[in-house]
């Protein structure tokens, strides 16, 4: 808790914005109590994260206006170090501990740049959206041979996130209506700017790129997937592009016209606007990246997971050791389509360990 005073803090109503304050509160650990990404914030008093067990798992709650993906295995990686080394009273010499004020920086603003302001976004398109989704969260979690993926994805000459990207498409295209192919799939993956502006920060410093594919205007063979995703990769996934989307975010805090709207005045405009986002996005795609832990506590460790909230369908990859984690969180009443996804990693070579946290009948 000393070594990251974001997660000392609580999210307060201002009279022009949500901000967090520091607390007091001392954190406690509990026995697991609910599923997977369940609700933290209730009131301004609520914490924001919660750590959790159950028999030999530990589990890291943590709400997202405290810590992006990257920052909070920052985080969970501390925590099982420290657990890890009290526990079995390990004694080995540490890593240089980041400083603490580079680990509370704000990346927004220390990369913006006021005379960026003029680049255009471009427009979001109307993307086809999965369909029969209800409120229950459903968790699927794989585990793969990391090795059996990447060389199945060498095998089409691509990298691990763009062949699971194409997956993706696949399977999502698999439940598809031939009226709906009018209509991309579109897939949102987000991106840790840290890999392209230099930062330790353990707050939130990322961004997002959008790939797609039009079914009624290619053919919709594998391979053609897989070489439109990568060329959408490699034209998005840029410093030029990357920058101008941190420009734009945080030029938002500095835009003089919105710092005296009321909060209440500015709700209902931020809740369109992410409704008319989510209108631009068929699924989530997020690698989040490898867990490393130091050589003395690795023996200690079977593995990692990750899962995010989400009101259709999202997938998270993450590695450590030989292990790829793939951990999927819908709200869908049919699990078809992570069905298709598997059948093609499986088609290609790949096998996986699969864990749910509800039973599904053939038919379903």
């Amino acid at each position: 808790m000393e070594q990251y005073p974001n997660l000392r803090t609580v999210l307060r109503r201002g009279v022009f914005w949500y901000y967090l304050e520091q607390t007091s509160r001392r954190a406690r650990v509990v026995v697991e109590h609910a599923p997977p990404c369940a609700p933290l914030y209730e009131d301004s008093r609520s914490s924001l994260f919660e750590v959790s067990y159950w028999k030999n798992k530990i589990n890291f709650d943590v709400f997202h206006v405290v810590a992006d993906g990257a920052g909070a295995i920052d985080m969970l990686q501390t925590l099982v170090t420290e657990y890890v080394t009290a526990a079995h009273q390990l004694d080995f010499e540490q890593q240089p501990k980041v400083a603490m004020d580079e680990r509370m920086e704000d990346g927004f603003q220390k990369y913006y740049k006021t005379a960026a302001r003029s680049t255009k976004t471009p427009a979001k398109v109307r993307a086809y959206r999965l369909p029969h989704r209800g409120k229950d969260l459903k968790v699927l979690e794989a585990v793969c041979d990391v090795r059996q993926v990447l060389d199945a994805a060498h095998q089409y000459g691509a990298t691990l996130t763009v062949y699971l990207a194409a997956a993706m498409f696949e399977a999502i295209h698999g439940g598809m209506y031939v009226r709906d192919n009018k209509k991309p799939v579109v897939l949102t993956v987000p991106v840790d700017l840290r890999s392209y502006f230099p930062s330790h920060t353990a707050r939130n410093f990322f961004s997002i790129i959008r790939a797609s594919y039009s079914f009624d205007e290619r053919d919709g063979t594998f391979e053609d997937i897989l070489q439109q995703t990568a060329a959408a990769f490699k034209r998005e996934l840029t410093a030029d592009n990357l920058a101008a989307r941190l420009n734009a975010l945080a030029s938002l805090e500095h835009n003089f016209l919105l710092r005296p709207i009321p909060l209440f005045l500015k709700y209902p405009v931020l809740f369109v606007s992410g409704k008319i986002s989510d209108v631009g996005e068929t699924a989530v795609l997020s690698n989040i990246g490898k867990f490393k832990l130091p050589e003395p506590v690795q023996p200690y460790v079977k593995g990692f997971g990750v899962f995010v909230g989400t009101d259709a369908l999202q997938l998270c990859t993450c590695s450590y050791g030989d292990s790829l984690h793939l951990g999927f969180t819908t709200t869908l009443h049919d699990m078809a389509v992570i069905r298709r996804f598997f059948a093609r990693l499986t088609k290609d070579g790949v096998s996986a360990e699969i864990r749910s946290n509800t039973m599904y009948g053939e038919g379903r």
